[in-house]
């Protein structure tokens, strides 16, 4: 039993880009001194567990060339089959590295875009299987700390207007984090079988399972919007100058 890392990176990212004045993706903007991509690549790299680190990247990427990809080390390997879509590029990134990992190998999927990622988060995430026969696997996440509102919106009022629905009680609710980690075939079938899910664990519920929560923190934050980032670089430096 071997465990590999796969980190899909073939979107665009658009969301990100707007306002920053670049064309890059948002995978490959600089955050403190790397591009964003290389961050979450060398931790996964450290953890000693993980055999190989799998970046999966869009068959026409052109920017990956441009990286100094070398403090990673031997254990990455780059695959351009990239999809549409994330659940798209997952897919066809475990259909490549099934020429190499085993059935019942564990994947941890981590999405580029969380690159504040640490090695303790990752081994908590491995040491999460504690032999119980019902493991099936898990994901990092955080309990919901903030008061949820679903909202409603009029079109009664110009510009557009978005008013408060109702409020959703928290309890029991968590943010789901990645890595989220699988046993290839059993991501493989899940996939398969329900290809339009926002993260594995989603695919993995739909088949009747129940994936573990491994309690994350919320510095391992997704960078969606361009506040992010400025958050994802202060948290970046800190760790070098501590």
């Amino acid at each position: 039993m071997s465990y590999y890392a796969l980190v899909p990176a073939a979107g665009s990212g658009s969301r990100m880009n707007d306002g920053l004045g670049s064309s890059a993706p948002k995978q490959y903007l600089p955050l403190a001194d790397r591009p964003m991509v290389l961050h979450s690549l060398l931790t996964l790299a450290r953890v000693p567990a993980v055999e190989r680190v799998f970046l999966i990247l869009a068959p026409d990427d052109t920017n990956w060339k441009l990286c100094d990809a070398s403090a990673v080390g031997p254990k990455l390997t780059v695959l351009y089959c990239g999809g549409e879509s994330r659940s798209l590029t997952v897919r066809n990134g475990l259909e490549a590295v099934a020429k190499v990992v085993a059935a019942d190998d564990w994947i941890l999927v981590h999405d580029a875009a969380r690159p504040c990622i640490t090695v303790a988060q990752v081994e908590a995430l491995i040491q999460s299987d504690d032999g119980d026969s019902n493991f099936v696997g898990g994901l990092l996440a955080v309990p919901v700390a903030d008061t949820l509102k679903r909202a409603r919106v009029t079109n009664e009022a110009k510009p557009l207007s978005w008013w408060v629905g109702d409020t959703i009680p928290r309890d029991g609710l968590w943010q789901a984090q990645t890595p989220q980690m699988f046993r290839l075939s059993v991501l493989q079938e899940a996939l398969a079988r329900v290809p339009n899910v926002t993260d594995e664990a989603s695919a993995i519920e739909a088949i009747g399972l129940h994936p573990r929560l491994v309690e994350s923190d919320s510095m391992n934050l997704k960078v969606t919007y361009p506040c992010d980032r400025k958050l994802a670089e202060m948290i970046l430096r800190s760790r070098l100058s501590s």
